[in-house]
């Protein structure tokens, strides 16, 4: 029986470093890869990134098109709220049997707190990075925290997520995935 990975993807940023993971990974017979992509993708202001992943020829198989507005506090809570009930639905509708996830945005956190209660194993990717002077670290680190398994890119990450209380067993450093790219 294949297994079910889901992979997410909620803007260009994160497609861009995730792109050939996800092509890779779609050669394997053994599992089933479905692309869950989010509300970003779809936004007229950030210029319809979905078309950049139908051109590459990957397959979308699961679309959030929830907008936000803006992104004041109140509007980032109910875009985080609309998209964990959305993306509850699917996650227990197909139950995956983990879950990708890369860095640190709202949206990802979204995902990842879906995938957390209905027991859905997280694989992140660049968790124990540091980006001064923006909430970005909270989010990432709060996605680290709900993950089992963690793909670092260099060993102080490593070592940040061991001093946050993450299984040194469980952390894996493989470097940049977007070292692929030049």
């Amino acid at each position: 029986m294949k297994k079910t990975i889901f992979i997410y993807t909620g803007s260009r940023a994160d497609y861009g470093i995730l792109k050939n993971l996800i092509k890779d990974l779609k050669k394997e017979s053994f599992l089933s890869i479905k692309l869950v992509v989010g509300g970003f993708h779809y936004s007229k202001k950030f210029g319809f990134t979905y078309k950049e992943i139908l051109k590459d020829k990957i397959k979308i198989d699961f679309k959030s098109k929830i907008k936000i507005k803006n992104t004041n506090s109140l509007e980032i809570l109910k875009f985080i709220s609309e998209s964990i009930k959305e993306y509850s639905k699917i996650l227990n509708k197909m139950k995956p049997s983990i879950a990708i996830i890369l860095g640190d945005r709202f949206e990802a956190f979204a995902f990842a707190v879906a995938c957390y209660f209905l027991n859905i194993k997280i694989a992140h990717i660049h968790g124990g990075e540091v980006t001064e002077g923006s909430f970005d670290d909270d989010i990432r680190h709060s996605i680290s925290k709900l993950s089992n398994y963690h793909f670092v890119t260099h060993e102080i990450y490593k070592k940040r997520l061991i001093q946050l209380g993450e299984q040194k067993k469980n952390i894996f450093n493989v470097g940049s995935l977007g070292v692929q790219n030049f």
